[in-house]
């Protein structure tokens, strides 16, 4: 078959098929690869060990889904569904519209830290129902701002690439704690004369790690999250008042 005719390899690029299986459905095939994903880590997810969490074997498994890429394009739409979307109000408040939804989003990766480790390889992941709400939403944002459709797509890429980009450095940090087994202050605090040796040669940094040990690491991140948002919308509002 030649390659344009071949089938897009992504559980969103074929047909559905309906299938007479209540007890055991793709939802709940995804509802429980999730859960294995959050407590046990990518490297723990397999068609077997899914199968067997499940109480049916592997190929009843296959039924509902291909193989484990597809099941990956399933999960990470389900938590871009965790994503609440807001009502577009007045165009006026789109930034506290926009800010909103970037920190539902930065939230939804912590909960689920694999994700971040994933994005960049699940296929046609894009065009799962989730992600495309969330996407048409923004636009509609960007576009009732001011913002014409071509620019608006560019703002959405802009602001999600921000998220993605700080969420996935969290992430692994999330991550790296989970498997000490400890607290994320516990942790820290091993890891702390290790990186102020490392940085003695460097003034700056040593400053600024004094200053962040006395505080807090999950309100340092958010506060810096925050701060990082800001300005990209700085940039953005400031474009839309030059095209304006």
């Amino acid at each position: 078959m030649p390659a344009d005719q071949q089938p897009l390899p992504s559980v969103w690029a074929r047909p559905r098929k309906e299938r007479e299986q209540p007890a055991l459905s793709q939802k709940h095939i995804v509802a429980e690869a999730i859960r294995l994903l959050d407590e046990e880590g990518i490297d723990a997810l397999s068609m077997r060990r899914l199968g067997s969490r499940l109480g049916a074997g592997a190929t009843s498994l296959y039924r509902h889904v291909a193989n484990k890429d597809e099941l990956f394009e399933l999960a990470v739409d389900e938590v871009y569904g965790e994503v609440t979307l807001p009502e577009i109000g007045d165009p006026a408040g789109w930034r506290g519209t926009v800010t909103k939804i970037a920190h539902e989003l930065r939230a939804a990766f912590l909960r689920h830290p694999w994700i971040a480790a994933k994005l960049g390889e699940t296929g046609l992941a894009y065009l799962g129902p989730n992600v495309l709400r969330r996407s048409e939403l923004m636009l509609a944002l960007f576009e009732s701002a001011g913002f014409a459709l071509a620019e608006a797509d560019r703002a959405v890429h802009t602001v999600t690439a921000y998220v993605l980009g700080v969420a996935a450095t969290e992430a692994a940090w999330v991550s790296m704690v989970a498997r000490s087994g400890q607290s994320e202050q516990e942790w820290a605090e091993r890891l702390w004369p290790a990186a102020e040796r490392a940085v003695q040669d460097y003034p700056r940094l040593r400053a600024r790690y004094a200053e962040q040990r006395a505080g807090h690491i999950s309100d340092d991140n958010e506060d810096a999250f925050e701060y990082g948002l800001q300005r990209v919308l700085d940039g953005l509002e400031s474009r839309l008042r030059a095209t304006g």
